[in-house]
């Protein structure tokens, strides 16, 4: 008799919203959400960080990433047989990209921001960017969580 293995279920949700504030928002409730319906429950660390990572890269895809006329995209994926979700926001511009400000000093000005991505690199296991690999204009960044 030969054993069987269940499928590996790795749980996706993509989607393209408008570049405002309002998509960003809406990107991340309905991140939560799926957050919610795949095993990590609202009000739970996992879940508030994962939650919080996907607002602070959708909002900097608005506030640093916005071209006229063109969305951002998110890729939501969640693999439970690793306890790892992934994060990735991608905008249509390529020649602003992320960075760290070195915090407390003359290079940290605040009408710049860079605070969110204090807490992306506090928060996340890993994070980075990359071009886009559809050959679009723009980056990807990206985000990795034990859950």
């Amino acid at each position: 008799m030969t054993a069987t293995q269940p499928p590996l279920t790795v749980h996706r949700f993509a989607m393209s919203f408008n570049s405002t504030p309002r998509g960003a928002r809406l990107a991340r409730r309905l991140c939560a959400h799926r957050l919610d319906t795949w095993g990590i429950p609202y009000d739970t660390d996992a879940h508030d960080v994962v939650a919080l990572i996907v607002s602070e890269l959708c909002g900097n895809a608005v506030r640093h990433g916005h071209v006229a006329g063109r969305d951002f995209r998110v890729l939501l994926t969640a693999a439970p047989a690793t306890g790892t979700v992934r994060i990735e926001v991608t905008d249509t511009r390529g020649e602003r990209l992320p960075r760290v400000p070195a915090a407390h000093t003359e290079e940290a000005d605040p009408r710049e921001g860079g605070r969110g991505l204090l807490l992306v690199e506090a928060l996340a296991d890993r994070w980075g960017w990359s071009p886009r690999v559809d050959g679009g204009p723009g980056k990807t960044v990206w985000a990795e969580c034990a859950v």
